[in-house]
């Protein structure tokens, strides 16, 4: 129970801050609007806390073993979100008749891409070594830590999705919305560093 607050403000912290995950989500809620984007926030919600159990349960052992490993995931994890920055820096504008051009991350890919997240790796592994105790009962606390997370992905994705929402209607001129989709695209890689370096 000490341990109680810390947990819930890392997590809200860690969740609520800009990182690849907030950034895919502006952009899907400015170009698809929230109700498609819905499944993305979803895939996050379960994907990381699946994440969290897995790494909980032994595959940080895994990384231990064979450090090598972990540089290897990090620069294809960058090298994705690279080519996902390339696909929102190129995205075309709305089409008539509302229509948008390509389309949202269904959950099952934004699930997914926690592998492949930066962030997502530096927040399970550095939070399941702070949080996480031998003593007592490791599973338990695993679940709960899970929990947390896919608790307030869910409010936290939908407040990120109706900002960009919001700012959509700013963005229904070409020239701003190329702007402010080079914009998401550089903060979504620009996001990575931290994690990676």
């Amino acid at each position: 129970m000490e341990t109680l607050l810390p947990l819930l403000v890392f997590v809200v912290v860690s969740t609520c801050t800009p990182g690849p995950n907030n950034f895919m989500v502006l952009a899907s809620g400015a170009t698809f609007g929230l109700e498609r984007t819905l499944p993305h926030i979803a895939g996050i919600a379960l994907g990381f806390p699946v994440m969290i159990v897995a790494v909980g349960l032994g595959l940080s052992a895994v990384f231990e073993a064979l450090p090598w490993l972990n540089h290897v995931l990090q620069y294809v994890a960058f090298a994705y979100l690279c080519w996902l920055a390339w696909k929102i820096a190129t995205a075309g504008r709305p089409q008539e008749g509302g229509g948008v051009a390509g389309r949202p991350f269904t959950a099952l890919q934004a699930a997914l891409f926690q592998w492949v997240n930066p962030k997502a790796w530096s927040l399970v592994l550095g939070g399941t070594t702070l949080f996480i105790s031998a003593d007592g009962n490791r599973l338990g606390q695993i679940l709960f830590f899970a929990l947390l997370f896919g608790i307030v992905c869910i409010p936290n994705g939908l407040v990120w999705a109706l900002f960009g929402r919001v700012i959509s209607r700013f963005l229904a001129h070409d020239g701003r919305r190329l702007w402010f989709n080079i914009g998401m695209a550089v903060l979504l890689v620009g996001s990575a560093f931290p994690a990676l370096f």
